[in-house]
């Protein structure tokens, strides 16, 4: 069987298609993993795209769709700017196999609703523009599988409610930015907004809204001006508030607060015996239960609790760390972290009587100690045994009576001049003894015969009716 193509038209096949996987459109600029397709008046994607691109640039053209896996040939792609163009909607799988996006710009364009498909795939998307669309409504899972966001821009739209439900620390742990500013929301879920992260709470921006006038909208914002947030003190002005929904009766509530005088909200720090603080330690692993016991006394009191992290915690919020809030204001930690130390402030509400009062527990978890000898015992074990020690000194020394000493031996009176010590000095030997005084000098020193020398010069005698020696000379000197 004859082959319908040679080896060598084989091989030409095999480079042409390298080459064409490699070109560059005519109506970009590429560099080795840049693509600029930018102001060119595109109708529709260039069909052959460089598989290295990391940045597409498709921004200022007239694409007004994007299809099923419109970049899947771009496994690489970091960056696409798809700003100024005439997008009203996405394919479902748009962004398959593009996982590696991080940043996404969707800005100017037509979109009105964000659907829940739009983002599927891009969980490792850190930063998405949107502002600037027609975009009303934003689908309650849309933000669910954008676990590595850190940014979102949703201003100048039209937006008339949003699902913060969606936000919690688990599902956005890196979520610091979210501007929602100028748009046409009346009036938010509160409890949710305050049910946010610390740290999304801090970049929350919702100016230039057409927020209704209420003490429960101004509670938050007044927090947040009260904690420095920038994202309220920055835009002071543009917080504005309509007096009964009324468009024509718009307030700057942070600056002319009169308003609001009959909310509770900044009457705490001026109640001295509202604040009440107390100090808690306790181990890691714990169930730790705070309670809300303040000044005010009542039935229909409601509690709020604001975290270390300067999270809302309330009865109907959720959180990743399972906090629970009981109807009678006590906060339960089931199982007490290191990260939950902190300052926990309470906050109950008197709606009847236009009351509110305080509590701050600040609590402190440790890790468990291991168990080792107590030293308290050991200290007070030794200071027993030292006293002892000095009670049988002072009072138990022995020998220190005279009846209980030992009988001294008897003393050997030794005499000033032993006539036996001058004998054997002068005597030429102990053998011209007489043998029965040596063996009386055996037994009794003291007491020793008297000596003497008959043929010799010197003679001693001891007297025994004189105790002292008597001295006399004989022929030839000293006897």
């Amino acid at each position: 069987m004859t082959s319908l193509f040679s080896p060598d038209t084989v091989v030409l096949l095999c480079l042409l298609l390298h080459s064409t996987e490699g070109t560059c459109p005519s109506i970009c600029l590429c560099t080795s993993d840049t693509l600029s397709c930018g102001s060119q008046g595109l109708t529709r994607l260039p069909l052959l795209l460089p598989p290295t691109t990391v940045t597409l640039d498709l921004s200022y053209n007239r694409l007004g769709w994007l299809g099923p896996g419109s970049f899947s040939s771009l496994p690489k792609l970091d960056t696409l700017r798809l700003a100024n163009n005439q997008l009203t909607t996405l394919g479902h799988g748009v962004f398959q196999n593009t996982s590696s996006l991080r940043h996404l710009d969707l800005s100017s364009n037509r979109l009105r609703v964000l659907e829940q498909h739009f983002l599927q795939g891009l969980w490792r998307l850190e930063e998405l523009l949107l502002y600037n669309n027609h975009i009303t409504r934003v689908e309650g899972g849309t933000l669910s599988g954008l676990s590595s966001l850190r940014k979102a821009y949703f201003s100048l739209n039209q937006v008339t409610e949003f699902p913060f439900f969606s936000i919690r620390d688990h599902s956005h742990p890196f979520l610091t930015m979210l501007d929602l500013s100028s748009n046409r929301m009346t009036t938010l879920p509160w409890e949710d907004v305050k049910a946010l992260p610390g740290s999304v709470q801090k970049g929350l921006y919702l100016h230039n809204n057409s927020l209704v006038c209420e003490c429960s909208m101004y509670s938050v914002f007044w927090h947040w001006e009260q904690r420095g947030f920038d994202s309220v003190r920055d835009f002071t002005d543009e917080h504005t508030c309509l007096i009964y929904g009324e468009p024509r009766a718009s307030v700057r509530f942070l600056q002319h607060s009169l308003y609001f005088q009959n909310c509770t909200v900044g009457k705490v720090v001026s109640l001295p015996m509202a604040v009440l603080l107390s100090n808690l330690m306790v181990n890691e692993g714990e169930r730790v239960h705070l309670d809300c016991q303040t000044s005010l006394r009542g039935k229909e009191l409601s509690y709020t609790w604001v975290s270390p992290n300067q999270e809302y915690l309330t009865q109907t919020s959720f959180n990743d760390t399972f906090i629970n809030v009981f109807p009678n204001g006590t906060l339960e930690i089931p199982a007490a972290k290191l990260n939950d130390s902190g300052l926990y402030l309470c906050t109950a509400l008197d709606y009847k009587h236009m009351l509110n009062a305080t509590r701050e527990v600040n609590v402190t978890v440790i890790r468990p100690m291991p168990d080792t000898f107590n030293t308290g015992y050991t200290t007070l074990l030794g200071c027993v045994v030292t006293l002892v020690v000095i009670l049988m000194y002072l009072y138990l020394t022995p020998c220190r009576c005279g009846c209980c000493k030992q009988p001294l031996p008897p003393a050997i009176p030794i005499p000033a001049y032993d006539p036996n010590t001058l004998a054997s000095i002068f005597s030429p030997t102990l053998s011209h003894r007489d043998p029965t005084k040596a063996n009386i000098n055996k037994r009794v020193v003291f007491m020793e015969p008297l000596m003497e020398e008959q043929n010799g010069d010197l003679r001693a005698t001891l007297a025994r009716e004189q105790p002292g020696l008597q001295w006399e000379w004989g022929a030839s000197g000293l006897s």
